[in-house]
């Protein structure tokens, strides 16, 4: 997901610095994590970096952090948790690593002020994270607090959801222009269609959050982050195509229309409760998407190489013109829908590796896409 989020950080005007498997590294200061915090759709939080060192053990670790002056940063009244993500010989149990820091950080703040800000494990209110490596050692702070993936509309999130950061990414990696049709039939709770209409009208997917780790540090300007949500506001724009979600379930559609008008684009999307096979394919072009089972969590194998098998006929029947998309975990199901795919574009969802399969739809039959 870090070419997506890499891709959106330029957009936004900050040139990358540092990439890795599970991150992007930039320049920039304090003020700049509200926006990023505001407005990244990929992106599961958003660490504003303090210190780097070098520990080989708790002790270390207890001394470099209690040199950072947490007294200009946590206020003294306030509440502070530590996160970690830790892989060195010298600790086998990160409990014992988080506490140590957060004993660094609460005795610095009472040797400077006189007084003990709570600590605990909630992270709704200042949140540090810990990485550990070897002996390589970062403490940051994380201005998000809990991963952007909540984004705050998600209120009733039916069988399985997917995340809303892989919702955002995974539409991000197809080939729609956020002009022509959005297609989400199997829509469960309707992440992938909300995550479209949100990009479709250019709202920035934190303006439903009521709580960041940023706001609870002592550089956080409020008048800062409201200014930030009017201009958000005004950057909405209309969109002229139709976003069209369906689903069996009567239970996931109640979800996805709850779900959508908490998002402020239940008026963008068209949400119709019936088989996959009748969803309504606008004549034109743009996206069909589904994100069926694929008997991780859900589904019968053989109950569901029938499924994917219909949504070949599908695309084939209905959606000539549009590019046909589906989020599989596993391949062979998605073998079965009897179509070349045009592209495989790889995500993991959690600890699944799954595939974005594409195809490109013709009227008719096109050798190659058989």
């Amino acid at each position: 997901m870090t070419t997506y989020l890499k891709a959106e950080l330029i957009e936004l005007g900050f040139p990358v610095i540092g990439e890795s498997f599970a991150g992007v590294s930039i320049e920039g200061s304090f003020a700049d994590t509200l926006r990023l915090n505001l407005r990244l759709r990929t992106a599961h939080r958003v660490l504003y970096s303090l210190k780097d060192f070098r520990a080989a053990t708790p002790a270390d670790l207890y001394y470099h952090a209690s040199r950072i002056p947490w007294e200009d940063i946590v206020p003294e009244d306030g509440y502070v948790s530590v996160i970690s993500a830790i892989d060195t010989p010298s600790i086998n149990n990160t409990q014992f690593a988080n506490v140590k820091c957060k004993d660094a950080i609460v005795d610095r703040i009472r040797s400077k002020t006189g007084k003990r800000p709570d600590s605990g494990s909630d992270t709704n209110r200042t949140v540090v994270f810990l990485y550990w490596k070897g002996n390589d050692c970062c403490i940051y702070l994380d201005t998000s607090g809990d991963s952007l993936s909540k984004r705050g509309y998600r209120k009733l999130p039916h069988a399985a959801p997917m995340r809303e950061t892989l919702a955002a990414a995974t539409i991000m990696a197809t080939r729609w222009d956020k002009l022509t049709h959005f297609v989400n039939p199997m829509c469960g709770s309707g992440t992938l269609a909300i995550e479209a209409a949100l990009m479709a009208s250019n709202r920035a997917p934190g303006m439903l959050r009521q709580n960041f780790g940023f706001m609870h540090v002592r550089e956080y300007n409020p008048d800062m982050w409201q200014s930030l949500l009017a201009s958000a506001q005004s950057a909405i724009i209309p969109y002229q195509g139709r976003i069209i979600a369906t689903d069996h379930d009567a239970k996931a559609i109640y979800a996805i229309r709850e779900n959508s008008r908490l998002a402020g684009v239940d008026t963008m999307i068209e949400i119709d409760c019936c088989d996959f096979r009748d969803t309504t394919v606008p004549p034109g072009s743009g996206v069909v998407m589904l994100n069926p089972e694929y008997g991780e969590r859900l589904g019968d194998i053989e109950h569901l190489e029938g499924v994917y098998k219909e949504i070949g006929d599908f695309f084939k029947k209905k959606c000539s013109g549009y590019f046909g998309y589906i989020f599989t975990g596993n391949m062979d199901l998605g073998k079965g829908v009897g179509l070349r795919a045009k592209r495989r574009v790889e995500f993991f969802n959690a600890d699944i590796d799954c595939r974005l399969l594409e195809f490109e739809l013709y009227a008719g039959t096109k050798e190659g896409n058989r």
